[in-house]
């Protein structure tokens, strides 16, 4: 990877990060303080979908084969689908849980591609290996998002009566808002220092 191809990447990867933990922050926030804060915390999470799948694609080159492909493909529907849920939220649609089952959908499809990219890419581009196993972890835990999938045909949207399996697919957001952000601001200092000239490259 040349320089100014790195370090468009490592700013691109930091800026997902900062997205998510700014999006955590305003979720958190909007159960004490309300205002708008709910709202912003929904743009935020689409906006992770849309760098995700920019991120997806600008690696794209580093994925071998078919299964490469897909995986890239996988982050590309998964972040239209955060999109779709955060607009289901945001224009009344749905309730928040509802909105929330179709976002995890499609953060799950983001978590394949991590798995996969961390699997197979970084070895290409010489990540460090704890930067590779966040990335796996990370990738599993948001993957978790895939049990909720019955929910939304059955228009699930009371959090009372919401059944366990719905809260196992909600643990998914630990790897959204926790590890994930964690990567890619990790991802995005590898990246800038490794443009940096006579620096060596984060271990």
């Amino acid at each position: 990877m040349n320089d100014a191809y790195a370090r468009g990447t490592g700013r691109l990867a930091a800026a997902l990060g900062l997205v998510a933990v700014g999006s955590a922050m305003c979720l958190a926030t909007s159960f004490t303080l309300r205002g708008p804060f709910g709202t912003i915390n929904d743009i935020g999470n689409a906006t992770i979908g849309v760098l995700s799948a920019t991120l997806a694609w600008r690696l794209r080159r580093y994925v071998p084969g078919r299964a490469g492909n897909l995986a890239v493909a996988a982050a590309t529907v998964g972040a239209a689908v955060t999109v779709a849920g955060s607009a289901l939220v945001i224009s009344g649609t749905t309730g928040f849980l509802l909105a929330g089952l179709v976002s995890s959908v499609g953060f799950a499809g983001i978590g394949v591609w991590l798995v996969w990219t961390n699997r197979r890419t970084s070895q290409v581009l010489g990540w460090p290996r704890g930067l590779r196993s966040l990335g796996v972890v990370g990738g599993a835990v948001m993957a978790l998002g895939l049990v909720v999938v019955p929910g939304i045909p059955l228009r699930l949207d009371d959090m009372a009566t919401a059944p366990w399996w719905v809260w196992l697919g909600f643990v998914g957001w630990l790897g959204i808002y926790v590890v994930y952000p964690a990567w890619a601001i990790w991802l995005g200092i590898f990246g800038m220092r490794e443009a940096e000239p006579g620096l060596p490259a984060a271990a």
